[in-house]
């Protein structure tokens, strides 16, 4: 039972450091061969932990030469548009100018229900909102709304631009992130006057605070957690 556990651990350490290795994506953002990588990886981790009589190389040495065949090819394909385009295929325009290509869409067997929920989950109830779209090489569509339905910006406005910057989280649960701090650029006295201005007595009171470099955005204590 012991060697199982152990025998499960190596592996289960050694497919999150390969997956590291090969980059941060979600499941939905992965190219082809990624995804049949996760698929061929998580098949042949799965023979040595359910049985012992398979030594652990046997599903060591293929985890590790595929991980090492798709960092090289995607070197490669970084270097070869060729070898890029082949290997994870290129976009294509499924509307232009607020009408449906048809053949291209037959062309990738990408029908009409699969159209209109791809545009619901980036908010577009109604197609005749939409000038462009535009299916990605990993299956999510990219959207162009047509010129009367597009975002206002500020600069639209006449609006002087905002002051926000990147929103970091400083505490956790109680716990200070110092290197937090220190990206937005504010000090540990900074913090202490903010938790003053709120009636707040230590870090350890705080749930959850998140500020950028002109302020505090968001602030939760574990009062008013519970």
């Amino acid at each position: 039972m012991s060697v199982a556990l152990i025998r499960s651990l190596i592996l289960y350490f050694l497919v999150i450091v390969l997956y590291r290795m090969m980059g941060k994506r979600q499941i939905g953002e992965m190219q082809p061969g990624e995804l049949v990588l996760a698929i061929m990886i998580s098949d042949i981790a799965a023979v040595p932990m359910q049985s012992a009589e398979v030594p652990l190389l046997s599903g060591v040495v293929p985890i590790l030469a595929l991980t090492c065949t798709e960092v090289f090819m995607s070197f490669i394909a970084e270097k070869s548009p060729a070898v890029r385009k082949a290997v994870t295929g290129e976009p294509s325009l499924v509307i232009a100018d607020g009408k449906i290509l048809v053949d291209e869409m037959r062309r990738l067997r990408f029908n009409l229900d699969d159209l209109f929920e791809q545009l619901r989950n980036q908010g577009y109830f109604d197609i005749g909102e939409v000038a462009f779209a535009v299916l990605e090489t990993n299956g999510m569509l990219s959207v162009l709304p047509k010129g009367n339905k597009q975002p206002v910006l500020r600069e639209d406005l006449k609006l002087s631009a905002s002051t926000d910057g990147f929103s970091d989280t400083v505490i956790k649960d109680g716990i200070l992130d110092k290197e937090a701090l220190s990206r937005i650029g504010r000090t540990e006295e900074w913090l202490e006057k903010k938790l003053r201005e709120r009636n707040i007595s230590s870090v350890q009171a705080v749930f959850l605070l998140c500020a950028d470099t002109e302020r505090v955005t968001f602030l939760q204590t574990k009062k008013e957690k519970k």
